[in-house]
């Protein structure tokens, strides 16, 4: 039996991932991983091992957030905005097309259009792997939490 192709956008992460080394896979799934307990339920794996990348967006500056948090966690945005020195707003669809270059519920922790302050909640360092997503909504793969921080640059800090 062969496997099926990636979509463009999966595919894209899977390359980036090759790129850089790393021999993770990324899986396509028929069903939605779009919701953090979706991608759970695919992966096998607690609601808290799943990674949820969210894009805000500075009022000031318009710059983009990224904040890489638990699936099992809700984002506290005062903490966010202490971190970044700005108030912030949950950034628009369009938006995080712009500075992504994917859609939300698959965008990625790499391979963004744009370089952006990442902050990594603390709460993942309890778990050996995590899953995230991989450029659309069916689509996730598995990492090392150490790895995840290493690739990403991300901050750890407390996001809840």
């Amino acid at each position: 039996m062969t496997e099926k192709p990636l979509s463009p956008s999966a595919q894209k992460i899977q390359d980036l991932l090759n790129s850089l080394g790393y021999n993770y896979s990324v899986i396509e799934h028929a069903e939605s991983t779009r919701t953090a307990q979706e991608a759970a339920d695919r992966a096998g794996c607690e609601l808290g091992q799943i990674m949820k990348s969210l894009i805000f967006k500075g009022k000031i500056t318009g710059k983009p957030i990224l904040v890489l948090t638990s699936g099992a966690n809700r984002v506290d945005e005062k903490h966010i905005s202490e971190y970044a020195g700005e108030s912030i707003g949950r950034a628009d669809a369009d938006f995080v097309r712009a500075v992504t270059g994917f859609a939300i519920g698959g965008v990625p922790p790499v391979g963004h259009n744009q370089k952006m302050e990442t902050y990594l909640d603390e709460d993942f360092l309890q778990y050996e792997t995590i899953w995230a997503a991989a450029g659309t909504p069916n689509a996730i793969f598995e990492l090392p939490t150490k790895t995840l921080q290493q690739i990403t640059n991300a901050k750890v800090v407390r996001v809840k």
